[in-house]
């Protein structure tokens, strides 16, 4: 297990680091740049974009950018914004717990249903239920998310105005169940697209282990089908569900980024947007990299998950 450890850690280094180079370049060998907002500036002359570019260190060759960069990386300190001045650090935390607190709410929901009609599914399998969850799966994963958030919208916030149509909390109020209401349309949006993966994942699972022998064998001696659904099935069928969650997460990073713009949500999804549309490169490669640093400990996570619990592959 311990070589198994280090040998993801030195994979993830490496992964990080050509996550940052490519990155880093094609941001930099993009139109326009951060210059690009200077120069609307009335009265800005070339001499002045110079300057300012000398003073930013955007005048030195890309490769000497990208290596300054690093060092300072490494060494905790991750630049600070073009637009304001700001640790990039600094501005990444503020927006890291909403994005962590709307991922973790819709993956929630996700596997929770997901995993019950998934199961139901196979346990009913081309009855109306599978079909009507089928159908509803493909709709789910054909529609664009932005849709899903403007009709959430128009119906639960302007005909029906029960929920509020955006923001994480009312101004002047900030209580728990305040945070509460605004986080159900963006978390319920967001986990769509995943309950239809899970489910369909889930059927599949629960289809194999049913047409195992051990699960023949207990319902043989005797064993109650809810037992046999909790302890022999349940059991085995999620183990491949593990795995996936930790694949699903650039997913639902994405997801969040198209989620937190369509209901205003604070978040990093919101934040690399904003920044994209000032140029703040600092502030878009510190969100870079964070989301990798996410995406690959939360596939590491799943991994010794699954180890820990399956004892095949912890003793192999």
């Amino acid at each position: 297990m311990v070589r198994y450890l280090l040998g993801r850690f030195w994979q993830s280094l490496v992964l990080l680091l050509l996550v940052s180079v490519i990155g880093f370049a094609v941001l930099n060998l993009a139109p326009g740049g951060p210059l690009s907002q200077f120069t609307l500036t009335p009265g800005m002359t070339q001499a002045d974009l110079d300057r300012i570019a000398s003073q930013m260190g955007l005048d030195r060759p890309l490769p000497v950018q990208y290596i300054d960069w690093l060092a300072h990386l490494l060494r905790g300190d991750w630049g600070r914004s073009y637009r304001d001045g700001r640790p990039v650090l600094d501005i990444i935390w503020e927006h890291l717990v909403a994005t962590l607190l709307l991922m973790g709410v819709s993956t929630a929901i996700a596997i929770l249903v997901g995993t019950c009609i998934g199961v139901l599914g196979a346990l009913r399998r081309y009855s109306i239920f599978d079909y009507a969850a089928t159908v509803g799966a493909m709709v789910a994963l054909s529609i664009p998310t932005f849709w899903f958030g403007l009709i959430a919208i128009y119906i639960f916030s302007l005909r029906l105005r029960w929920l509020p149509a955006g923001n994480m909390y009312t101004i002047g109020d900030g209580s728990l169940g305040d945070y509460a209401i605004h986080l159900i349309m963006p978390s319920v949006v967001l986990a769509l697209v995943n309950i239809a993966v899970w489910s369909r994942y889930m059927r599949t699972a629960t289809l194999d282990v049913i047409s195992q022998d051990f699960v023949r064998t207990a319902r043989a001696k005797g064993l109650s089908s809810r037992r046999v659904l909790i302890r022999h099935i349940l059991g085995n069928a999620l183990l491949p569900m593990i795995t996936l969650l930790g694949l699903q997460l650039p997913t639902i990073l994405g997801g969040a980024l198209v989620t937190e713009t369509v209901f205003t949500w604070p978040g990093m999804g919101r934040l690399f947007l904003d920044s994209l549309g000032y140029s703040d490169y600092p502030v878009v490669m510190g969100l870079l990299m964070m989301s990798a640093v996410l995406v690959l400990v939360g596939n590491l996570a799943a991994d010794l998950t699954v180890a820990f619990v399956d004892p095949r592959i912890r003793l192999s």
